[in-house]
């Protein structure tokens, strides 16, 4: 591991801690070269999920490109960047936990819409127009009348 500020192989470890997903490990460090403090992350390098697109085309999961998506339907929204990475770890392993190793891009878009509607429904509502494909005014306003029809009887 290189200090980031003298670039010296040599550190030490001064504190580890475990996330809570249990899925990433935080080491507090400190360089013997400059004696700066800096922190590292290790997570468990998972076999690679191929993301099968609607047109067919395949790729490889990349979590962060997850997360830049569910971070763009909540740009100006009250959603707290740690309930952002909460839904993009959970996804995450529940995608690893089924099994296979291609997973449709709708799964996925599911799988997000259903936690953006149980906590901002502004972020829900800019998130499905992407990955429902809105193309005009009527169909934002047939989701939001789905959304305010089913608050109004408690289903949410």
């Amino acid at each position: 591991m290189h200090c980031p500020y003298c670039g010296s192989k040599e550190s030490e470890v001064v504190e580890t801690r475990e996330s809570s997903d249990m899925d990433t490990i935080r080491r507090r460090r400190a360089c013997l070269g400059c004696c700066k403090r800096f922190t590292t992350y290790e997570r468990v390098e998972h076999v690679q999920l191929i993301v099968i697109k609607k047109d067919g085309k395949r790729e490889q999961f990349a979590r962060e490109k997850l997360k830049s998506g569910i971070l763009k339907a909540c740009e100006k929204t009250r959603v707290p960047a740690d309930v952002i990475e909460k839904i993009v770890n959970e996804i995450s392993r529940e995608l690893r936990a089924m099994g296979s190793l291609e997973v449709k891009s709708q799964l996925i878009g599911q799988m997000v819409a259903k936690r953006l509607k149980k906590i901002d429904k502004v972020a829900y509502i800019r998130f499905a127009s992407v990955f429902k494909r809105f193309v005009d005014v009527e169909d934002f306003e047939k989701e939001v009348k789905g959304l305010t029809r089913k608050s109004e009887i408690g289903i949410v």
